[in-house]
């Protein structure tokens, strides 16, 4: 009869796995911790902007022009908590060198601009003064050295500040008139009986208007602002392949428009004007949107094959 006898199982797997948990919920307790003194004054910046956030949900981020708020929001608080817990985890902020003077200024000035915004109902200065406040807030209470580790996070936030009416207006209609240019010209091209008098199309009986949404201002300030983050994440070596990449959003972004507006008027021309105006209108500017992610996504990759472009990949932000 044989007799088996298992082998020894080695304890170092389970030792070392052991010590990664216990390490990892060691930085989160110590993170908890940090963060225990910040709480009280991120109440207070809840309640404070809260009803701020209320009057954009319930207007301007229900236009197209500004329908990517709550969007940049979300990763601005995502960007905020994953850049500031490592430095409450190892204790970088809690030891970093405060600065009273430019933080009270700040945070001092960033008030000020709140309460004229909000007494005058001026959005703008509303959201404007976050920037302030929060650097202010950072400066105090977590030093100079914690503050420039959250330098992207400050820097997407300007994406969360709606544009004056004013400026969406002058820089909305070039983009109207060059779409409507470039999707004449294409669709004469193909043959379709097509004509243009400013932003409105004439293809067979329909008549349609290039409005705001089909302009490409939304969408450029979103690829725009999500570049930059993917840019961030990824973070190539080369500077100048962040630079390119950064300046071929707003092709990439015009051309995404233009598809989208060449859809819309084959859809009306063949199916009429309820399918063209319908769900499908809706629709397009979704899968358009994520359409011209995906030729951000190629540009890199192009942009990868070219000798003076190339550069050793860094690791993802921490």
């Amino acid at each position: 009869m044989n007799i088996h006898v298992p082998a020894a199982r080695a304890p170092g797997g389970r030792v070392d796995a052991q010590r990664a948990v216990s390490s990892e919920a060691g930085a989160s307790g110590g993170a908890a911790r940090a963060a225990r003194p910040l709480l009280p004054v991120a109440a207070g910046l809840l309640l404070l902007y809260l009803p701020s956030i209320t009057d954009l949900a319930r207007g301007l981020w229900q236009t197209d022009t500004h329908s990517h708020g709550p969007i940049v929001l979300a990763v601005v608080v995502w960007l905020f908590y994953r850049q500031l817990r490592p430095a409450l985890a190892d204790g970088s902020a809690a030891s970093g060198a405060r600065r009273p003077g430019p933080g009270g200024l700040l945070l001092a000035t960033g008030l000020l601009v709140y309460v004229l915004g909000r007494s005058q109902s001026f959005p703008v200065l509303e959201v404007a003064s976050l920037l302030p406040v929060l650097l202010g807030c950072s400066l105090l209470l977590l030093g100079a050295p914690t503050t420039r580790r959250l330098w992207f996070a400050f820097l997407f936030l300007c994406f969360l500040i709606p544009m004056p009416g004013s400026m969406v207006d002058a820089i909305t209609q070039p983009l109207k008139i060059g779409v409507s240019y470039v999707v004449e010209h294409l669709l004469h091209a193909a043959g379709y009986p097509i004509a243009r008098a400013g932003v409105v199309l004439t293809v067979g009986q329909y008549k349609l208007q290039v409005a705001d949404a089909c302009s490409g201002l939304n969408s450029l300030f979103m690829l725009e602002a999500f570049g930059l983050l993917y840019l961030n994440v990824v973070r190539h070596a080369s500077a100048l392949r962040n630079a390119v990449l950064a300046v071929l959003i707003v092709p990439i972004s015009f051309a995404s428009n233009v598809l989208r507006v060449v859809v819309l008027v084959l859809i009306t021309h063949h199916y009429g004007d309820a399918a063209g105006q319908g769900f499908i209108h809706g629709f397009s500017g979704m899968v358009l949107f994520a359409a011209a992610l995906c030729m951000t996504v190629l540009a890199d990759t192009a942009l990868r094959r070219l000798p003076a472009l190339r550069g050793v990949r860094h690791e993802a932000l921490q």
